[in-house]
């Protein structure tokens, strides 16, 4: 069936919206504004759902077993020669080794130079008024601490969904997303992973069409050794 906003909230979602099949690992719904953080084994797949359409997907990703080794939107994007993420992007640790590589990609480009909105950025950005309004660095931070991680481990993340254009001279901005309810985005986990995710609270700017709403995490075993 077709996914919308409204489907999802008279509860006719059909739970199997894994991008690739397999034995079911786990299935959760991340709220709007909350974090959420697992560790994906090597070989199964990571499906992101766009429940309710243009909403952002804040994330990192870490060696599951050694935190130091973590995503590097640099080596990423020189590997490829390309600063969005498309499918067949193998994501880089800052060793220069695949995390995870993007198998299904239902939206043209996803963005991994905008970084992550945070209490700081929103007042210089939109005035001191919004200082008290939660952000992505907060949902890092609470998520990385169950991990063991704290400030000096955050790194250029990725937004899943986020629609950031480059222009000609360089220069970019936050506009409309391209997405739309029921979207997805696929990865397949190239060695244990840690994954976080934030599902962006921001309101102050069209990344989640000022309204968060949910994202969904799908995590399958094409090989069925759930």
């Amino acid at each position: 069936m077709t996914v919308t906003w409204a489907t999802y909230e008279a509860g006719y979602f059909d739970r199997s919206e894994a991008y690739v099949a397999g034995a079911a690992v786990l299935d959760h719904e991340i709220a709007p504004r909350a974090g959420w953080s697992a560790v994906v084994r090597a070989g199964h797949v990571l499906t992101l759902v766009d429940v309710g359409g243009n909403q952002s997907g804040d994330c990192l990703i870490y060696d599951a077993v050694d935190h130091e080794e973590r995503y590097s939107a640099q080596a990423t994007i020189a590997a490829q020669r390309n600063a969005y993420l498309v499918e067949g992007s193998v994501l880089l640790s800052d060793e220069g080794r695949a995390l995870m590589t993007v198998v299904g990609n239902e939206v043209e480009r996803q963005d991994t130079i905008g970084g992550a909105c945070s209490k700081e950025s929103n007042t210089l950005r939109y005035g001191h008024h919004t200082m008290f309004h939660h952000a992505c660095r907060e949902n890092f931070l609470l998520e990385g601490a169950r991990h063991g991680l704290g400030p000096r481990d955050l790194v250029s993340n990725i937004n899943w969904f986020m629609n950031v254009p480059v222009e000609a001279d360089g220069t970019l901005g936050i506009v409309d997303g391209m997405s739309a309810p029921g979207k997805r985005v696929a990865l397949r986990a190239e060695r244990d992973v840690l994954v976080i995710i934030s599902n962006c609270p921001q309101v102050n700017n069209p990344c989640n069409d000022f309204n968060p709403t949910p994202l969904r995490a799908i995590v399958t075993d094409p090989e069925g050794r759930a």
